[in-house]
């Protein structure tokens, strides 16, 4: 387990011993009817876990993208509430998207864990010498920039994508 946790949730690095509660993870998102696993590095992309994982860990790896995918488990439980990832640096295609990505069970959505999850992946994020990250949301998402504002995000930019408008929040440490 990762050193980083808080009171509730624990960032934790996909492994092949998670694979049952990865699938159900996965499961219970397509079964809200979710298309997209958010922060899960395109988790929902994959019908071969095996396939995922190297996939994550390629990225993970790769000097130009490096991209880090966690699971938060919460502690009491052991139960995955959460997907998350951080790309170290933006290139050009990333930039729309922003730093960090995060998505939560849809079972456990409302319970504040977006923040924690938020905070833990600024706590890695500094902890690993980056000194601002920026955060991007559909405006329509109103819960994701209340998280992003709770965490010392400020709106700096607004944008047209894919005929959506997205938020960039910009946190520096």
């Amino acid at each position: 387990m990762s050193s980083l946790s808080n009171m509730q949730l624990a960032l934790i690095k996909p492994t092949k011993n998670l694979e049952q509660e990865i699938i159900e993870y996965k499961q219970e998102h397509f079964e809200y009817g979710d298309k997209k696993i958010h922060g899960s590095g395109g988790l929902a992309y994959y019908d071969n876990l095996e396939e995922w994982f190297k996939h994550i860990f390629s990225i993970e790896n790769n000097s130009d993208i490096q991209t880090t995918t966690f699971f938060t488990r919460r502690i009491d439980d052991e139960k995955l509430v959460g997907c998350t990832k951080i790309h170290h640096s933006l290139t050009p295609d990333l930039a729309s998207g922003g730093h960090i990505a995060y998505g939560t069970r849809p079972s456990e959505r409302g319970k504040g864990y977006g923040k924690q999850q938020l905070q833990l992946l600024l706590d890695y994020a500094k902890s690993s010498g980056m000194t601002s990250v920026i955060i991007a949301c559909d405006k329509s998402n109103i819960a994701s920039a209340r998280t992003a504002i709770s965490c010392g995000g400020i709106l700096t930019n607004e944008f047209v994508e894919d005929g959506r408008v997205k938020q960039h929040y910009h946190i520096k440490f």
